[in-house]
């Protein structure tokens, strides 16, 4: 239980992610922690902008997908603006496509939701003590990769897609039609229709049919997102 001067004295954690139910569940547990406390929570870009000038936080949790865009552009928001303030990626994607993203982006540390909750409290203490926090897996695929891959992501293609290719091909893949991407991404629809076309040459798609089957198969193919925390006890 907090006392007066360690709930004065516990840093502050700001949650940003789109579904109500994993931001309390995530502040249940947060605040479970003498030392930690949750400040507040967010549901997209600029909510969340608002909140790290309002309310000052310490570290921000962050999920890829959000209402209106992602949180690697959140992450290379903030990193822009409040360059000291860490920030620890939460969330269902699969790290082996997102981790190297969010670090290039800024984040200081990747953790799957499917992860027991002490693993974000361990990643959120390490990242305050001024530290990264990367799975085992992470670090040896990039170090790895650094060290024997060509450059130019020749290994992977999915690799070669920027962060917004990447982010209009899983919205393919979940069977988005072009407008309501573009909607999703507060972008233009022709915009959606040049990402798309720069997507089906890097992976060297042949039509459009065949584009849309490769992507419902990779979204298909990911993890799916675990219950929340705080659901069934957690």
């Amino acid at each position: 239980m907090k006392t007066a001067e360690t709930a004065r004295t516990a840093k502050r954690i700001l949650i940003v992610d789109d579904h109500p139910l994993i931001c309390r569940g995530l502040a249940q547990v947060i605040d479970q922690e003498g030392d930690l406390r949750v400040c507040g929570d967010a549901g997209d870009i600029n909510d969340a902008m608002k909140k790290i000038e309002s309310l000052a936080p310490d570290l921000v949790v962050v999920d890829i997908s959000l209402k209106s865009s992602s949180g690697i552009d959140l992450i290379k928001a903030v990193r822009a603006r409040n360059p000291r303030l860490p920030a620890i990626v939460y969330s269902m994607h699969d790290e082996s496509v997102y981790a190297e993203r969010a670090l290039r982006a800024g984040a200081n540390g990747y953790v799957m939701k499917d992860r027991p909750a002490e693993v974000l409290i361990s990643a959120i203490r390490k990242v305050l003590d001024g530290n990264k926090f990367f799975s085992d897996e992470v670090i040896s695929r990039i170090l790895g990769r650094i060290a024997e891959e060509p450059p130019g992501n020749a290994g992977d293609p999915i690799a070669r897609l920027t962060d917004r290719e990447l982010e209009v091909f899983q919205l393919m893949g979940r069977e988005l039609k072009t407008a309501q991407i573009a909607k999703k991404l507060n972008i233009s629809v022709k915009t959606v229709e040049a990402h798309r076309e720069h997507i089906r040459k890097k992976l060297d798609i042949e039509n459009s049919h065949e584009l849309a089957r490769r992507a419902r198969e990779w979204v298909t193919s990911s993890p799916r997102p675990p219950s929340p925390i705080g659901e069934g006890g957690a």
